[in-house]
């Protein structure tokens, strides 16, 4: 997909929208406001497309129930009102879609369920088999029982890594401005970013965090960054506000469209690169880091300087330069407990010394991936 007219023609389309555009500044939900999104999925829906809806609001729509007057910074309570928020949610779309007869779906992911290969294999499978049945998947983390430790924090993200599961064609970014602009956008003199074809093009924009509306997670910065996720792996993106959902899934010239600026990547590394919780780190030498990050070399034992964190084998493991910053991910071939004895050793004398089977890489080529910097 070279443009945004494109989308008119999309197969398949991931759209996110966020807390702020669904409900009231009160905190419950405003189903007019959600309807109208509603219409203009069923719309890309009657041109032939599949969509899969990544909505946030379910925190946001348990607050007025629980007479809270604002999102709650404790996990439990967040958790809580979660609870009763989701099936507010989702009874809202069941409503908005019924008159239609498209059932709904509701999909909540933990970051568990992707960051586990068996896990993510099994959501990919349902989704599919959800679009292929005519439903409307409607995804979302599930606040309920995620934890600090283990959690997306916001649905940007999310959004971004389910587009490359579900093989979508684009992904549409929907919040309560109507594109990037390079400033903030009630500043006057601020203006608005249409296209972003590289990194180089958000040089002189100034982000913000959280909008206006207090509700939600996500502010511009996490959908840069989720644009950069999708976009680095072959996915494009369009930025734009709840309100003009409909214009923009047509192909017209709203909010700011982000280029893909990589090929699709094979799932499993996108995985690593964007969703793996790494349980440790490999300290490389100058060598090494040339070997992996301009030769696409495997990692071996004679290039690590220093082992960091408690990780078992086919666990995923940040590659660091001797700064600290993080230039690949992989997954180890050995047990952290076993790499100290192999530091600084080449291969034909690990097999010699310590017999067969030691001889093999830590990270192999085939189990690494390079991590970009965050846009922006």
């Amino acid at each position: 997909m070279r443009s945004r007219a494109d989308l008119a023609s999309a197969r398949r389309v991931v759209v996110k929208v966020g807390s702020s555009s669904l409900t009231t500044a009160a905190g419950g939900l405003d189903e007019g406001r959600l309807g109208a999104l509603v219409a203009a999925v069923q719309d890309v829906r009657g041109r032939g497309a599949e969509v899969v809806l990544v909505s946030s609001g379910a925190i946001a729509a348990g607050l007025a129930p629980l007479g809270l007057d604002r999102r709650p910074r404790d996990l439990a309570t967040q958790q809580a009102a979660a609870s009763v928020g989701q099936g507010l949610l989702v009874a809202a779309y069941e409503r908005a879609l019924g008159r239609s007869g498209t059932p709904v779906g509701q999909v909540l992911l933990t970051a568990e369920d992707v960051v586990r290969r068996g896990h993510y294999r099994n959501a990919q499978r349902t989704l599919e088999r959800l679009l292929g049945l005519g439903v409307l998947p409607v995804v979302n983390e599930n606040d309920t029982v995620a934890t600090d430790e283990i959690r997306f924090g916001d649905n940007d993200r999310l959004a971004a890594l389910v587009a490359h599961l579900v093989r979508a064609d684009a992904l549409v970014l929907l919040s309560d401005v109507d594109a990037l602009h390079d400033g903030p956008p009630g500043r006057p003199g601020s203006r608005r970013v249409p296209l972003v074809a590289s990194a180089a093009d958000l040089a002189d924009v100034v982000v913000g965090g959280t909008g206006g509306a207090g509700v939600g997670t996500g502010g511009m910065a996490t959908k840069l960054a989720a644009a950069g996720i999708a976009t680095s792996s072959g996915v494009p993106v369009l930025l734009t506000s709840a309100a003009l959902a409909g214009e923009g899934l047509a192909g017209a010239d709203v909010g700011t469209w982000f280029a893909a600026t990589g090929r699709r990547r094979r799932t499993r590394l996108l995985w690593l690169a964007h969703a793996a919780r790494s349980r440790g780190a490999l300290v490389l030498d100058d060598g090494a880091v040339r070997a992996v990050r301009d030769r696409g070399a495997s990692l071996l034992p004679a290039g690590v300087r220093e082992v960091r964190g408690e990780f078992e084998a086919g666990d995923a493991v940040d590659l660091v330069d001797g700064t600290g910053a993080v230039l690949a991910r992989g997954l180890v071939g050995y047990a952290a407990a076993e790499v100290p004895a192999l530091l600084g050793r080449s291969t034909t004398d690990l097999a010699r010394d310590l017999g067969p089977g030691w001889d093999r890489v830590l990270v192999h080529r085939d189990d690494l991936v390079l991590v970009p910097a965050a846009p922006g």
